[in-house]
Order: structure tokens, then C-alpha cells, then sequence
């Protein structure tokens, strides 16, 4: 299991990275995917089955829909569908589809060398995750909450395109016609 310890670091690194340096945000967040799926086989590999499964659940899952859904939100128009037709070359998709064939193999060899010791360890209910989340750890949760749906916000507002026509309130609150149709 070291090995797949250190593999999904390696992958996760290197993923991370491309996160951080690619440019277009949907190629960013399908890199984002491949890295969380690579900290959940590094949990993995330590023998915390269940915070890899939440890592998988809560991260890879919910978070990247909702990562996912203000790119969608911001419609990013025609030009970008152009740009996206001429980047869905296999130069493009190559990296992110190497590192996860590579995630798969890993998991295929950890799950070979198990040799049929199983999982072993106490088992915990949804109901104890539920009363640990919302019991000591409930403002934090709410915080968390808060902090994506003001980034979402901030994001719809600063990503948003201004359309001719339409009428933008300035800082006094008065109705101010767009900058296209002043200049008409």
C-alpha cells in the first residue's frame, strides 16, 4: 500500500498544479476531479476507508456539481464554444486521461494485494455522522455553507456578461443604461 500511498500523492500534485496553471475553468475543474479522486486513494491507502469515501462523496462529488454549475451558470457564449471544439484534441484530454488510467491501476493493484484481509475496523452509521456534523461542528458546517454560496454570488456578478439594453444600478442606486447604448 505504499506504493498507492505514493503514487496518488504524485498524482495529486501534479494534478493540482495543472489546476492552478491551466487557463480555461472547465479543464481546470475536470483536473480538480482527477486530484480529489487522488487524495481519496491516498486516504485510502492509509486505511481511512471512510474519509476517503467522504472525500469522494462530499468533494468529488457535490462541491465539483456545484463548481460545475457556475461555469454553466455564467454562459460563456459562442466564442468559447469555438475555442472548446479546437481543444478537444487528444493533446487536450491526454493528461487527465492518463492520470486517472493511472488512479485506476493503482486501485486495481491495491485491490489485489489485500489478499482477502477485508476491511476491518468499527463500523459507523449515517446517523452517527449526522449527529457529529450537526452536534459540536454545526456553526462550522453553516459557515462553510455561507462562504460557497457568497462565492457563487461573487462569481455570477463578476462572470456575468453585460447585454445591450440593459439597465445596471450604480453605487447610489440609480438606473444607469448601459455603456453600449449611451455611446449610440
Amino acid at each position: 500500500m505504499e506504493f498507492a500511498f505514493y503514487l496518488c500523492g504524485l498524482v495529486a500534485v501534479l494534478t493540482t498544479l495543472r489546476v492552478i496553471t491551466h487557463t480555461n475553468p472547465v479543464h481546470a475543474l475536470l483536473y480538480l476531479i482527477i486530484s480529489l479522486l487522488a487524495v481519496a486513494g491516498v486516504f485510502f491507502s492509509l486505511g481511512a476507508y471512510f474519509a476517503g469515501a467522504l472525500e469522494i462523496i462530499v468533494y468529488a462529488g457535490a462541491i465539483m456539481v456545484l463548481f460545475v454549475f457556475v461555469v454553466m451558470m455564467l454562459n460563456l457564449g459562442d466564442a468559447v464554444q469555438a475555442q472548446e471544439r479546437e481543444w478537444l484534441k487528444p493533446g487536450v484530454w491526454l493528461g487527465p486521461g492518463l492520470c486517472s488510467l493511472l488512479l485506476l491501476l493503482v486501485m486495481v493493484y491495491a485491490i489485489l494485494s489485500v489478499h482477502g484481509q477485508g476491511i476491518d475496523g468499527k463500523m459507523i452509521d449515517a446517523k452517527a455522522v449526522g449527529v457529529s456534523l450537526f452536534g459540536s461542528y454545526v456553526l462550522a458546517v453553516e459557515l462553510a455553507s455561507m462562504l460557497l454560496l457568497a462565492g457563487l454570488v461573487v462569481a455570477y456578478h463578476i462572470g456575468r456578461e453585460q447585454r445591450p439594453g440593459e439597465v445596471l444600478s450604480n453605487r447610489t442606486g440609480d438606473a444607469v443604461q448601459s455603456n453600449q447604448e449611451e455611446h449610440a
